[in-house]
């Protein structure tokens, strides 16, 4: 349960998701779809949310130079689309899928925003989840602009460790057990995954960490 979707041990998926409330009418509440499908394009109608079952999707945008840029890759448990209910009507970014057999929960927003009118914890962790996000977005951008990538992928393990991580107690390393891999590591620093080779292999032979492909161990210095 390290997805920060889970706020004090509360299962916010399991509370959204409207096939879990009698007479929602969702017979067929999960959507399926496969690697490279659109969920949503920029300047798309902002009318739901999307809670992912299973599979991974990717949520971006692209710059005044044409280049796209990832803002975040998310995957089981987690939500996107979110903006829907502050009062978007139009995207600003866009929502893709990563990988084949996808499985997605849509709700409209004025059903979500039912939803949480009527449950007052809920919504206090529903904005508390959106502060959060749109607060790392800033810092996230803040470092790609003025950070060297270097830099750009310690902070990117220390935001996996607080999703992913855990303290192995004998040696006091943070273990990361993560969905990602290294193309989409690199995509959401700002890199090439050449580049992001040679940087793990630097870092690796400064001791700061172990990478292999699902766990990296960040040495306790």
């Amino acid at each position: 349960m390290n997805s920060i979707w889970y706020f004090e041990d509360v299962d916010l998926f399991n509370i959204m998701c409207p096939h879990k409330f009698k007479d929602a009418g969702y017979d067929d509440h999960f959507k399926n779809y496969k690697k490279n499908d659109f969920i949503y394009s920029e300047d798309a109608a902002a009318d739901k949310i999307y809670l992912i079952n299973s599979g991974k999707i990717k949520i971006g945008y692209v710059n005044d130079e044409g280049d796209e840029v990832i803002s975040a890759i998310l995957s089981k448990g987690e939500i996107f689309g979110e903006k829907a209910i502050l009062g978007e009507e139009k995207r600003n970014e866009f929502a893709v899928v990563l990988e084949n057999n996808t499985s997605i929960c849509p709700i409209a927003a004025d059903q979500m925003l039912e939803l949480i009118r009527g449950n007052r914890e809920l919504s206090l962790k529903i904005y508390k989840f959106i502060g959060f996000r749109l607060k790392r977005l800033e810092r996230r951008l803040k470092l790609l602009l003025f950070k060297d990538t270097k830099t750009r992928l310690k902070e990117y393990l220390n935001e996996l460790a607080l999703d992913y991580g855990y303290k192995n107690t004998i040696s006091g390393d943070t273990v990361i057990r993560h969905p990602f891999t290294q193309k989409e590591i690199a995509s959401l620093i700002g890199t090439s995954r050449p580049t992001l080779n040679i940087l793990i292999n630097e870092l690796q032979e400064e001791g700061y960490l172990n990478f292999d492909r699902k766990e990296i161990i960040l040495k306790n210095s």
